[in-house]
């Protein structure tokens, strides 16, 4: 079993970076590739982006390439989400998950079987 506790989320202005965090419960925390989901209000929740046990792959959807990076420190069990020029349209709920099975990242969130909390990033304009 595997808790995640994301952390970092808030309010903030449009153009503006923010971080956010998810901290792991496992001893094997590296075998796990990690990815982050949003659902924004009225809308059904889907993937932001995920970076595999081997660090370096990452992949992104395309509303978020180029602003937001994914990455994460095994050492400390942890996975960060850092998110620049942020947009009205990046308000929702951001999630972190695990997926124990995939090598390289995947976008499908049937594939992550650990879920946090989720923590609200509100950007306004």
């Amino acid at each position: 079993q595997v808790q995640l506790v994301e952390s970092g989320g808030g309010l903030v202005q449009a153009g503006n970076p923010l971080r956010l965090s998810c901290a792991a419960s496992t001893r094997t925390f590296g075998s796990y590739t990690m990815g982050w989901f949003r659902q924004a209000p009225g809308k059904e929740r889907e993937f932001v982006g995920a970076i595999g046990r081997i660090v370096g792959i990452t992949s992104y959807a395309d509303s978020v390439k180029g602003r937001f990076t994914i990455s994460r420190d095994n050492a400390k069990n942890t996975v960060y989400l850092e998110m620049n020029n942020l947009k009205p349209e990046d308000t929702a709920v951001y999630y972190c998950a695990a997926d124990a099975d995939a090598v390289v990242p995947r976008k499908n969130e049937e594939n992550y079987a650990y879920w946090g909390q989720g923590t609200q990033v509100t950007v306004s304009s």
